[in-house]
């Protein structure tokens, strides 16, 4: 009995992810169904709190990704980096996110720059689809002015993990300056 009931679970999630691949979906995360998550194990927890350790190290390696982004960009117009407002902020920058402005760059945009990334096995995503657009709120009323679906558009979400090395960044610079050359 437990054994046909494991192997139906198995046969179902094979078909979910063959559904849920990227091949069939575009890169942008979508919200298809109503799902709950709030749980944390005890291994989890003790993870994390052993993270705190590391924490301003981390924050540190993320500032300086952030700070490679708004040097890299710098000069190309139409392209700008997320960043604080002012001083009175000390963000953790866990992402750098980008907004590319087509009449700016002589018509380069948020994804072909995206694209020319993947093909150089450069992972980056749009910013998230506004909640309105996804297909599970579809059925319900928005109230707002094109903000959201301005930034998914032209927003893109870069690298920014406190892993990469020099080596990781000097391919993504190279790849960033081929797209605006």
């Amino acid at each position: 009995m437990q054994n046909r009931f494991c192997k139906r679970k198995i046969k179902n999630s094979n078909r979910f992810a063959k559904k849920n691949n990227l091949e069939t979906h575009p890169p942008h995360y979508q919200n298809s169904h109503t799902g709950y998550n709030y749980r944390m194990s005890n291994i989890c927890a003790g993870i994390g709190r052993g993270q705190m350790e590391v924490l301003d190290r981390h924050v540190a390696l993320r500032q300086q990704m952030h700070a490679f982004y708004v040097a890299l960009f710098e000069n190309i117009p139409g392209v700008s980096v997320f960043s604080a407002p002012n001083e009175d902020y000390i963000p953790d920058y866990w992402l750098s996110a980008i907004t590319v402005d087509p009449s700016k760059t002589s018509g380069i945009t948020r994804e072909s720059l995206r694209l020319a990334l993947e093909a150089g096995n450069i992972e980056s995503r749009p910013l998230w689809k506004p909640m309105h657009l996804q297909p599970i709120f579809s059925s319900y009323p928005y109230y707002g002015n094109k903000v959201a679906e301005t930034l998914f558009d032209n927003g893109l979400c870069l690298p920014s993990g406190s892993n990469l090395t020099g080596e990781d960044r000097g391919r993504i610079a190279v790849a960033i300056k081929a797209v605006f050359e």
